[in-house]
């Protein structure tokens, strides 16, 4: 089975591997164009592009795939390029692309997404974050048949994961992408005997997954501990969790949230030692194990205040 492939980061790479060691042939890779990254803010290939070269596959890198859009030069040369490709399906996991119509219908098999949620929950650009963030019991992987929606295809392959308490979604993701690698390859052999099932998606329980703005790092003492010890997890590798103290910003990776009754305002340092920072929070404190300051590294509590004095009763969120 020939297999044209669209994504980009390292959730997807993960996906390609498994693919090409499973034995599919992968005439061409989809991958969003070279970014600046890094201190020197150099363009740097995806890790999706990365494989790919490694493994001597074909690149595109169109800025769009819309024939009628702002690059239509771009959507012309991959539109030649997945022609020539031949393919059977096109696998798509985290791609950063609207595929328009012409897309869907060019593999003889349409294209399938390897989607980190149980849909129809969690729809969108961060399904990982937002399952941590809301606090959800479990998440998992969905292959589904892509149609013009939002991640509304027709389910093909699901398989559940629990989220454990301690889950990051750097490591959440890791998790699945493992998953979704296996998954998708089931899926092809399903495919390729002409077995692979569809169910549409449940029209209840359906919510959005929105992209992850790095506004939403600032902490609001007075949610409640939970919520905030939630937040620092599913922000975790990115954008943290961050609050202000004497004019300078914190990042804050990790925290536990303890249901403590407090006669504190929120944002108050209620004790700061090796043990943990704890703050006062709407509802409980939370205990602060994680720290890091600007331009600085992440340092357990004990490290951080040997270089940054908290006072007990200072106040963090004032600018």
């Amino acid at each position: 089975m020939r297999v044209i492939f669209a994504g980009t980061p390292d959730f997807a790479r993960v996906a390609l591997q498994r693919l090409l060691a499973a034995g599919f042939e992968v005439p061409l890779v989809l991958t969003q164009p070279d970014r600046p990254a890094g201190r020197g803010m150099k363009l740097q290939a995806s890790p999706v592009k990365q494989c790919a070269l490694e493994q001597g596959i074909a690149v595109a890198q169109p800025m769009s795939l819309r024939l009628d859009g702002k690059y239509p030069e771009d959507a012309a040369a991959a539109q030649a390029a997945i022609a020539a490709a031949q393919a059977d399906v096109m696998v798509v996991a985290a791609y950063g692309l609207i595929l328009p119509q012409w897309v869907l219908d060019a593999p003889r098999l349409g294209c399938l997404n390897i989607h980190a949620s149980l849909l129809p929950r969690w729809r969108g650009a961060a399904p990982i974050h937002r399952a941590i963030e809301a606090g959800d019991a479990e998440t998992g992987v969905t292959i589904m048949q892509m149609d013009a929606g939002l991640d509304t295809g027709d389910m093909c392959l699901v398989e559940r994961l629990a989220i454990a308490p301690d889950d990051t979604t750097a490591n959440l993701h890791d998790s699945l992408a493992d998953l979704g690698g296996r998954l998708i390859v089931e899926a092809l052999e399903m495919a390729a005997c002409g077995s692979l099932p569809r169910t549409p998606q449940p029209a209840e329980g359906v919510n959005y997954a929105h992209k992850i703005e790095k506004a939403e790092s600032l902490v609001d003492w007075s949610q409640d501990a939970s919520t905030i010890a939630r937040r620092l997890r599913a922000f975790n590798p990115f954008p943290g969790g961050a609050t202000d103290f004497q004019g300078e910003a914190i990042k804050l990776w990790q925290g536990q949230a303890e249901p403590r009754t407090v006669d504190a305002a929120p944002g108050t340092v209620l004790s700061a030692d090796a043990d943990g920072v704890r703050v006062a929070c709407g509802q409980g404190q939370l205990c602060l194990n994680l720290l890091q300051r600007a331009g600085g590294k992440r340092l357990g509590a004990g490290d951080f205040l040997r270089g940054f004095e908290l006072p007990v009763g200072a106040v963090l969120g004032q600018p």
